[in-house]
């Protein structure tokens, strides 16, 4: 969080001192009567206004993200000192990040964060991260959803889908989204019931597109009783 206040207070002190057209508007003049406090921007004297209604909220320019694209010239100068770690935007748009601005990252209408922790020089590693009321769960789809979790820094993918048994084989399809590289998990269960059938297989073939799950345990193949069950499956790329 100390990154993105340093960040705001740079680009906020530099629309101040240097574009004489500012694009920074404000409702009252802007002093620098904060030396030697542990404030860097302090508004609260708005509290004091009668109409409860001025004063209260904080306007951020709107950013495609599926369209951002990083000026790395500043990377090293005295204004962006930690490669845009702590960056905050609000995203516009429901899309993918662009290639090679830092992880490849789903993202959707909201207030992002680029978290890019010890990575001096570059921003290869780094990634849009959600934040604010729906930052802490994911809405899982039948189309390729990016997760909260992350292993060895590698985003877990998810996606929902449904497969049926036939009743005499163990053998069920279960597609390997593209770019799957591996399974983390998956959830086999029935919707509209309380009934969860499995949250693991006996195999998984990656890159077939049909017959490609053996249904049952590590230990023993189970045949499924014929009918159509649902699946969250969690895997890498």
């Amino acid at each position: 969080m100390k990154n993105v206040l340093v960040n705001i207070t740079g680009c906020f002190l530099l629309f101040l001192s240097a574009n004489s057209n500012a694009q920074l508007l404000t409702n009252g003049n802007v002093t620098a009567g904060l030396s030697g406090t542990n404030y860097f921007m302090d508004a609260s004297n708005f509290e004091g206004l009668a109409n409860k209604s001025f004063g209260r909220g904080m306007g951020f320019p709107r950013t495609d993200l599926t369209d951002f694209r990083f000026n790395t010239s500043t990377a090293d100068n005295e204004v962006v000192l930690s490669d845009f770690d702590g960056m905050v935007v609000f995203n516009s748009t429901t899309g993918d990040t662009v290639t090679g601005q830092g992880v490849k990252t789903k993202v959707a209408p909201g207030f992002y964060y680029f978290s890019n922790p010890g990575n001096p020089g570059n921003i290869t590693n780094g990634k849009w991260v959600a934040i604010g009321a729906n930052s802490g769960r994911t809405n899982i789809l039948t189309t390729e959803t990016a997760t909260n979790t992350l292993i060895n820094n590698e985003q877990v993918y998810a996606i929902k889908g449904t497969f049926t048994a036939t009743g005499s084989s163990t053998a069920v399809s279960i597609p390997s989204p593209t770019g799957m590289t591996g399974m983390y998990g998956i959830t086999i269960y029935k919707s509209g019931t309380n009934t969860i059938y499995a949250r693991e297989l006996y195999s998984y073939a990656l890159g077939t597109t049909a017959g490609n799950a053996v249904t049952g345990s590590p230990h023993m193949s189970v045949v499924y009783p014929a009918g159509t069950y649902d699946y969250v499956l969690e895997y890498l790329k």
